[in-house]
C-alpha cells in the first residue's frame, strides 16, 4: 500500500513557480509555430529538443548558460547518433546501449548528476534511432533539433536576467560521492539494459519502439533498489491512469490547436509536480508524451488501439528497467564488479 500512498503524497520543494511556466513556453513555442505553419510534426520534434531547458541549473548566470549550451550540444549529438545508426534493428540496439553507457559515464565526470541527469539525452537518442531511416532528411531533422535548443537557450537567458538580476553571486560546491569504479560498473549496467530494452522491442516488432527504452531509462533513474521499484510501480499505475484520461480526451476528438495548447499546460503541470510527486507527474507525463509523439491521424483514427499499444510498450520498458535497477544498485554485485575492474587494471599496468 506504500506505493499507492506515495502516489498522492506531495513533497515540499524550493522550486520556484516560474520555472514550470518557462518549461511550458519553451516546449509550446515550437509546437504552436508548427501548427500555424502547417508543419506540426516538425514543431513537435523541435519541442522535444526544447526540453533542454530542464537543465537550467546553477545560480550564476554565466555558469547556467554554459551548462545550457553544453546540454544543447549533447542533445544535438544524441539525436545525430540516433538518426545515423537507425538503419538496422540490431545495430540500433547495440549503438543505443553503447551511447547510454557513454552518457551515464560522462555525466559523472561533467558533474551533472543532478536530475534530470542523463534522461533526456537517452530519450532523444531513442526517438531518433527508431525513426524511419532516411539520410536525406537528417539535415532537416537536426536543424529542427537545433532550433528547439536555441529557443530554450534564448528564453533561459532572458529568464536568468530577470530572476537572477538581484541575486548575489554564490560559490557553488558539488560533492561527488560516487567511486569512479562504481560509476563505471553502473554505466555498463545502465547501457546494457537500455540497449536490451530496445532489442526486445525490435524483436517483438513493436511500433514506435522508443517508448520501451525511454521507460526503461526513466525507471533506472532511481537512487536505490527500493526507489527503482517504487518508480516502476508508480510509473505503471500513473501510466495506466494517464492513458485512461488520454483515451477519454481523444474520444472527444479535440482540435489540433486545442491539443497544442494542452501540450503547453501539461508541460507546466508536469514540471510543477515532478519534484513533488513522481507518481502524480507520470499521469500528466503520459498524456503529454502521447500528444507530442503521435501524429494527428494516429490520435483520431483508433484511440483505443493506440492506448493499448502504448501501455504494452511502457509496461515492457518498466519491467526491463526494474530488473536493471535491481542489478544497478545491488551492493554485492557492485562490489564484485568493482573489485574485478581494479584487479584487471593492476594486471594491465604490470604488463606494460
Amino acid at each position: 500500500m506504500e506505493p499507492l500512498k506515495q502516489l498522492f503524497e506531495l513533497r515540499k520543494t524550493d522550486r520556484k513557480w516560474h520555472l514550470p511556466v518557462l518549461a511550458g513556453l519553451c516546449v509550446g513555442i515550437p509546437v504552436l509555430a508548427g501548427y500555424y505553419t502547417d508543419h506540426l510534426q516538425d514543431g513537435k520534434l523541435a519541442s522535444m529538443a526544447a526540453l533542454v531547458i530542464l537543465y537550467i541549473q546553477s545560480q550564476q548566470i554565466a555558469k547556467r548558460m554554459m551548462i545550457l549550451m553544453t546540454c544543447s550540444f549533447g542533445i544535438l549529438v544524441s539525436f545525430s547518433v540516433g538518426v545515423v545508426f537507425g538503419f538496422d534493428p540490431y545495430v540500433a540496439a547495440l549503438v543505443l546501449g553503447l551511447y547510454a553507457f557513454a552518457v551515464h559515464l560522462g555525466i559523472y565526470y561533467l558533474q551533472m548528476m543532478r536530475p534530470p541527469g542523463n534522461f533526456f539525452f537517452i530519450m532523444l537518442a531513442s526517438v531518433a534511432i527508431t525513426l524511419p531511416h532516411d539520410l536525406a532528411t537528417v539535415p532537416h531533422q537536426i536543424g529542427l533539433i537545433g532550433i528547439g535548443t536555441m529557443i530554450s537557450c534564448l528564453l533561459g537567458f532572458v529568464y536568468s536576467l530577470v530572476t537572477l538580476k538581484r541575486s548575489k553571486a554564490t560559490h557553488e560546491t558539488i560533492t561527488l560521492s560516487k567511486n569512479p569504479y562504481v560509476n563505471f560498473t553502473e554505466s555498463v549496467t545502465f547501457g546494457f539494459f537500455v540497449g536490451l530494452s530496445l532489442l526486445i522491442a525490435n524483436l517483438l516488432e513493436l511500433e514506435k519502439s522508443y517508448w520501451v527504452p525511454t521507460s526503461c531509462a526513466a525507471v533506472m533513474q532511481g537512487i536505490s533498489v527500493k526507489h527503482v521499484w517504487q518508480r516502476s510501480i508508480q510509473r505503471v499505475i500513473g501510466t495506466f491512469l494517464g492513458l485512461v484520461i488520454t483515451w477519454g480526451i481523444l474520444l472527444l476528438s479535440p482540435s489540433l490547436l486545442l491539443l497544442c495548447v494542452g501540450i503547453i499546460l501539461l508541460q507546466t503541470v508536469v514540471e510543477f509536480l515532478v519534484v513533488r510527486n513522481y507518481g502524480l507527474a507520470v499521469i500528466f507525463i503520459t498524456i503529454l508524451t502521447i500528444f507530442l509523439a503521435e501524429s494527428g491521424a494516429a490520435l483520431t483514427e483508433d484511440p483505443t488501439a493506440l492506448i493499448l499499444a502504448r501501455f504494452t510498450h511502457i509496461l515492457t520498458g518498466c519491467i526491463v528497467g526494474a530488473v536493471g535497477g535491481w542489478l544497478l544498485y545491488n551492493e554485492k554485485l557492485q562490489y564484485l564488479a568493482t573489485r574485478q575492474i581494479r584487479r584487471t587494471k593492476i594486471i594491465i599496468a604490470r604488463r606494460k
